[in-house]
C-alpha cells in the first residue's frame, strides 16, 4: 500500500472519527438542555405549589382572624351596652339618693323669724323651729317633691333637722333664719299643698313668722355631700 492510499485511508478515518465526535457532542448537548429545562420546570412548579400553600394558609388564617375580630367587636359592643346601662342605673340611683345635683321646676319657700317689733311675750314663740321645718318638708314630700334642700343642704332619707336653743342644724350643719326651702316637683301641686286654707304656712303666718312662696322654672338643688353608712343593717344573702 502506497503512501497515497494510506493518507486517504487515514483521512477518511479521521473524518469518520470527527463526525462521530460531533454527533456525540450534539447528543450530549441536547440531553443536557432537556435535563436543564426539565429541572427548571420542576423547580418552578415546586415554587408555585409552595406559594399556593402559603396563600391558602394565609387565607384561612385571615378568615380565622376576621372571625375572632368580629367576636371581639360583639363582646366589646355588649360590654359597652352593659356599661352604659349600668352607668345609667347608677346615675338614677345616685339621683334618688341625693348624690347628684338636680334642676327643674318647683317651689321656693322662705321662712323668716317674726319681726322683733311684733314680738309679745316669749320670743321663742315667734321664731322658726326645727319642727316647723319638718312640717313643711313633709308637706312637700307628700305633694310629690322629688328633691328638697334647706339653705343649700340636700334633704335625704337620713337627714336630721335638730334645734338647740336658737341654733338649727340640717345634716349636722348650722343653718339660720331666713330658711330658704327649695323643692323640685309639679309646681301647682306643691304650691297647693302649702298654701291651702288652714295649711301649716297659714298657721306660721298667724304666729308672726314671715312666709314667702314663689314658683320657679329652673331651681337648682345641690347634691348631698355626706355619706350614708349602715352600722347595723346588713344585706340578706
Amino acid at each position: 500500500m502506497n503512501h497515497t492510499k494510506i493518507a486517504i485511508l487515514l483521512g477518511m478515518m479521521c473524518m469518520l472519527l470527527t463526525l462521530g465526535i460531533c454527533v456525540q457532542v450534539k447528543t450530549v448537548n441536547d440531553s443536557s438542555t432537556g435535563v436543564g429545562k426539565t429541572q427548571k420546570e420542576n423547580e418552578l412548579r415546586n415554587s408555585v405549589l409552595k406559594w399556593k400553600e402559603r396563600y391558602e394558609a394565609m387565607y384561612h388564617e385571615g378568615i380565622t382572624k376576621e372571625e375572632e375580630l368580629e367576636a371581639l367587636r360583639t363582646t366589646v359592643a355588649n360590654q359597652d351596652t352593659d356599661s352604659v346601662n349600668l352607668r345609667n342605673e347608677l346615675e338614677q340611683n345616685n339621683t334618688l339618693l341625693g348624690y347628684n345635683e338636680v334642676s327643674g321646676q318647683g317651689l321656693i319657700v322662705v321662712l323668716k323669724d317674726a319681726n322683733s317689733a311684733k314680738v309679745i311675750g316669749n320670743a321663742t314663740d315667734y321664731i322658726v323651729h326645727d319642727g316647723d321645718l319638718l312640717e313643711v318638708i313633709n308637706a312637700l314630700k307628700n305633694a310629690g317633691a322629688e328633691a328638697i334642700s334647706i339653705n343649700g343642704e340636700r334633704i335625704v332619707n337620713t337627714t336630721a333637722i335638730t334645734c338647740a336653743g336658737n341654733i338649727t342644724k340640717v345634716n349636722g350643719e348650722k343653718v339660720g333664719s331666713p330658711f330658704e326651702i327649695k323643692a323640685i316637683g309639679l309646681t301647682e301641686k306643691l304650691n297647693g299643698a302649702l298654701t291651702m286654707p288652714g295649711g301649716y304656712l297659714e298657721l306660721l303666718e298667724d304666729d308672726g313668722v314671715q312666709v314667702e312662696v314663689k314658683e320657679a322654672q329652673n331651681i337648682v338643688i345641690p347634691k348631698y355631700n355626706g355619706m350614708n353608712q349602715f352600722e347595723y343593717a346588713k344585706n340578706v344573702e
